[in-house]
């Protein structure tokens, strides 16, 4: 076993982070950028850009989809509220533009894309359920991201439909995400119900993928203990907690899958 020591900071960076109004991003949490493709200028997180990248290579998505609105500063989004207030009103700002400081474009994990047209609206571009804008939705969870604010989900995400509107949280999440018809934020309680002792698991070909949740110590550090056999990823929730993710490979970790 091996012991990791997390401090206060660590809870809000991670690509499992929950960005909304009651869920203010940090400034200071911000990952290293990267341009999304070489002829754009919207930039995302290096992994999340990455894995697009990959997605779209795969699907020729490039040819007909383009980045509208990756990572935002504060101040720029704060200047689309003003103007989207002044513009479109309140009932429409609220529905479809976050409060600044409270966007997921901040994080550098959110692109909103649309279908590559002459006349393209900036907050709501067009992003079709046909071709290959619903081929990119319907592999977007296998490369880890997810649909982010879907229809019927209003009331818990706070946000209308955006259908073009995309969140980079990784894998295996965004596939449980997906199964489970789970936004991040009922993902986010979702997990809490599953300790390290008794983690989520998940089988995907001949790996064992178990997901857990760690409270964060109230004051002070988050001292976590962790099999060094396994390799795992750790992201906080931008709140009260981590979720730890583990790459379970042995044969005796297949044997308890099945026994589960």
């Amino acid at each position: 076993m091996k012991q990791l020591t997390l401090n206060r900071e660590s809870l809000f960076r991670g690509s499992l982070i929950l960005v909304n109004k009651t869920h203010p991003f940090r400034e200071t949490a911000l990952p290293p950028l990267i341009p999304v493709r070489e002829s754009s200028g919207q930039l995302l997180e290096r992994r999340a850009a990455s894995l697009l990248q990959s997605l779209m290579e795969e699907i020729g998505g490039w040819r007909h989809i383009t980045p509208v609105s990756g990572w935002r500063s504060k101040k720029e989004q704060r200047e689309i509220w003003e103007e989207s207030l002044r513009d479109k009103g309140e009932e429409f700002t609220r529905r479809f533009v976050a409060l600044p400081g409270c966007s997921e474009h901040e994080t550098g994990l959110a692109i909103d894309l649309g279908f590559r047209k002459s006349l393209l609206d900036y907050l709501r571009p067009d992003f079709p359920r046909r071709g290959v804008c619903q081929t990119f939705r319907e592999r977007a969870a296998d490369f880890g991201f997810i649909e982010r604010y879907p229809a019927g989900k209003e009331a818990v995400t706070g946000i209308s439909h955006e259908p073009w509107h995309f969140r980079y949280v990784g894998a295996p999440h965004a596939a449980i995400m997906r199964e489970l018809s789970l936004t991040l934020e009922e993902y986010t309680e979702f997990i809490k119900n599953y300790p390290p002792e008794h983690p989520y698991l998940r089988r995907e070909k001949n790996l064992l993928l178990a997901v857990s949740y760690i409270p964060a110590v109230p004051e002070g550090a988050t001292k976590i203990r962790l099999e060094e056999r396994y390799p795992h990823s750790l992201s906080g929730n931008n709140g009260d907690g981590f979720i730890l993710t583990e790459w379970r490979r042995t044969h005796a970790d297949t044997k308890e899958l099945r026994r589960a």
